[in-house]
């Protein structure tokens, strides 16, 4: 991250241990331990001691927890003064106990500077293409979406209640990068997956995972208190634009168009429910107040790189 950039350049001699905690530290996560300097200590929740060792080859102190056994986070109240929280809900149901478990313990013995939980875009719901900033009403419809909405509020009420604590929140687009475990459309163009028809077709999000990585990293000391940012980059691609695009890049055929009457006996439900809602989200909250410069200002520059 260029220097002019980091928030944490230069630290005073008696801020230099700060301790910032990764819930979820996968993919994202792991990229974002990567911007932190050195001078801080790095903890990460994990349910997987297996996962151990690798965290520890990335200077990453592993910590043994289930968000899902509030009893089993005990060790992490107190522990940490910044807290990125990027760990998913559960696969069913319409709330995320989840994070209530977590936010519940971070409220004992002492309560972190800074709280940064990645969401998701999808809460929006269905916007007609329309473009959307952070003050757009929430309409999710599908029960994957209305988990992160729950979440989105415990966040915000710990925010509110815990006056020291910085909450924001990121909403989060679809998530790419060539060197990103299926974070390529090419596996998809080779089954042959069909796209929309242009008059059906529908408006989709993006952002590089380091891009992404690095607005965690900012928010955490950046980001103001009880806020909401769109992470996505500048592109304003319709969905069959960017699979043709890839296609195109990677000298493979372009994917079928089918009408949306036709879709639903083709497709399956997942990704029908992605290809119902249509927004262009605004990110100029993003870049004023995170001051993130996007290294991958467009989905065509980020995976020409690959």
């Amino acid at each position: 991250m260029p220097s002019n950039q980091f928030p944490l350049g230069a630290l005073p001699a008696r801020f230099r241990r700060e301790r910032v905690l990764i819930v979820g530290c996968g993919d994202v996560g792991q990229r974002a331990a990567a911007c932190l300097p050195g001078a801080l200590r790095v903890l990460a929740l994990t349910s997987s001691p297996e996962r151990r060792p690798g965290l520890r080859a990335q200077g990453i102190t592993p910590l043994c927890g289930n968000l899902d056994q509030r009893a089993s986070l005990q060790r992490l109240a107190g522990l940490a003064t910044r807290v990125l929280h990027l760990a998913p809900p559960p696969g069913e149901g319409r709330d995320d106990p989840r994070t209530r478990n977590l936010l519940r313990v971070l409220q004992l013995r002492g309560t972190p500077q800074s709280l940064v939980y990645g969401s998701t875009s999808g809460v929006y719901g269905d916007c007609q293409g329309a473009v959307v900033d952070e003050t757009h009403a929430l309409a999710a419809t599908t029960p994957r979406s209305q988990r992160r909405v729950d979440a989105e509020a415990a966040v915000r009420l710990f925010g509110r209640r815990a006056s020291r604590v910085r909450s924001s929140i990121l909403r989060i687009p679809g998530i790419y990068a060539p060197d990103r475990e299926g974070g390529t459309p090419e596996a998809r163009l080779r089954k042959g997956t069909p796209v929309l028809e242009r008059a059906d077709d529908v408006y989709t999000n993006h952002i590089h995972a380091d891009d992404l990585a690095r607005a965690c990293v900012l928010a955490l000391w950046r980001g103001q208190p009880q806020r909401i940012y769109n992470v996505n980059d500048d592109s304003a691609m319709r969905m069959g634009d960017y699979f043709d695009f890839a296609a195109d890049l990677y000298g493979l055929p372009r994917p079928p168009r089918v009408p949306r009457s036709t879709a639903q006996g083709q497709l399956p439900l997942m990704l029908l429910s992605f290809m119902s809602e249509s927004r262009r989200l605004d990110n100029t909250r993003m870049k004023t107040e995170l001051r993130l410069r996007l290294r991958y200002p467009t989905v065509e520059t980020g995976l020409l790189l690959k």
